[in-house]
């Protein structure tokens, strides 16, 4: 599938799509094939790919740290300063990326019911 036909489908802009993908490919969770028949491919078998390694691949990140990406003042966010909430930020981005790990490509090919049951969330009954 090209990166077109995917911004075509889920309505995002190409360009968009192109950088995710272009990231994607530089992980090596896809692969892409140039010409008239070319398009992205998974590189891996979708049990091997974990939802962390692709919001890390396509966004760089998967908390963000305010620590370090904005801290309030040099001197006062600096990791030789003592600072009570640091410990709460670290645990919470350490979950997070566990949660994360634990959560495979392939699960994600379920629907919301057992995907609910996947990840220890109860499963709605309508």
């Amino acid at each position: 599938m090209t990166g077109r036909d995917i911004a075509t489908r889920e309505r995002l802009p190409t360009d968009y799509v192109e950088q995710i993908l272009l990231r994607l490919r530089r992980a090596g969770i896809v692969s892409s094939t140039r010409g008239a028949k070319g398009g992205y491919v998974l590189a891996r078998d979708p049990m091997d790919v974990t939802i962390r390694e692709v919001i890390s691949a396509s966004e760089h990140g998967t908390f963000d740290l305010h620590c370090i990406s904005h801290p309030v003042a040099e001197e006062r966010c600096a990791e030789s300063q003592n600072c009570s909430i640091r410990p709460v930020w670290l645990m919470l981005q350490q979950r997070i990326d566990e949660a994360l790990d634990s959560v495979r490509l392939s699960d994600l090919l379920m629907d919301e019911p057992a995907v609910r049951a996947r990840v220890g969330l109860p499963v709605l009954q309508h």
